[in-house]
């Protein structure tokens, strides 16, 4: 997909939060983990530097709890109060936040879905992973490979599975292309509504795939052929070269890891 004027992405960033709770908030002392500083800036503040400056973006959503994380950051509520940046509502997960955004957002598609969390995202990801999102695709999601992260980051602790011989990591990056990706949404909302209950996930998946998962006989393609079968829609991976997309801050290790890697860049 190209970044040309008619078809550049709306960028949708998810900043729930589970207030100071979060272990990552407790870790930085903040009120929420989106204002957890990186290299001397909040995370929140980086992930949207790197949108502005990404070609293939358009314009920027923010889906947040109200008004008190955009308050906190005074540069922040001046690009929502200029309209650089829309406010939307979160919801009760994740996957129904971008089902409410993708009802509120006029034009939304197509979409780009990341996280407040990606403290690390630059330009150069954001269009890596655009670029590689075919016209003929519904939805595409970020992957990055077990051997790229722990190639460049040994000590680095991801979760991976297994496909093919390799394992992966996602990147929270989604592509939505077109209306027909709701569909997908659907199927998201559904699946965070069985996580309570793996055997309904498991039936869902059917015993065929979770057998040749099992026993390693299914691959990254065909993983996805099957997601593509049981959502309705074209999903494809897209696997990104940037070890560092995989790195998000879910816990207080990876801020460290985080503040460390920009450290050696500078």
């Amino acid at each position: 997909m190209t970044a040309g004027t008619a078809d550049r992405f709306t960028a949708l960033v998810l900043a729930g939060s589970r207030g100071t709770a979060d272990p990552v908030a407790q870790a930085a002392g903040v009120a929420h983990k989106a204002l957890a500083l990186v290299a001397g800036r909040p995370m929140l503040l980086r992930v949207l530097d790197a949108l502005r400056q990404s070609p293939s973006v358009g314009r920027i959503a923010l889906a947040a709890q109200g008004r008190g994380l955009v308050d906190t950051l005074p540069e922040l509520a001046r690009a929502v109060d200029g309209g650089d940046v829309s406010l939307v509502s979160t919801a009760a997960s994740p996957a129904l936040t971008v089902e409410a955004a993708i009802c509120s957002l006029p034009d939304a598609f197509p979409l780009l879905v990341t996280t407040s969390d990606h403290a690390l995202l630059t330009p150069e990801i954001v269009e890596s992973f655009t670029a590689c999102v075919p016209r003929e695709t519904d939805v595409a999601v970020g992957l990055t490979t077990r051997t790229a992260i722990l190639g460049r980051y040994p000590e680095s602790v991801r979760t991976f599975i297994r496909l093919g011989g390799e394992g992966y990591s996602g990147c929270n990056l989604f592509a939505f292309a077109g209306p027909h990706a709701v569909k997908a949404v659907a199927f998201w909302v559904q699946m965070e509504g069985y996580r309570k209950t793996p055997w309904k996930i498991a039936a869902r998946i059917g015993m065929g795939a979770l057998l040749r998962y099992a026993t390693g006989r299914l691959d990254l393609n065909a993983a996805f052929a099957e997601l593509s079968r049981m959502a309705g829609v074209r999903a494809v991976p897209v696997v990104l070269p940037q070890p560092e997309a995989a790195i998000d801050v879910d816990k207080p290790s990876d801020l460290a890891q985080a503040e460390r890697i920009l450290a050696s860049r500078r």
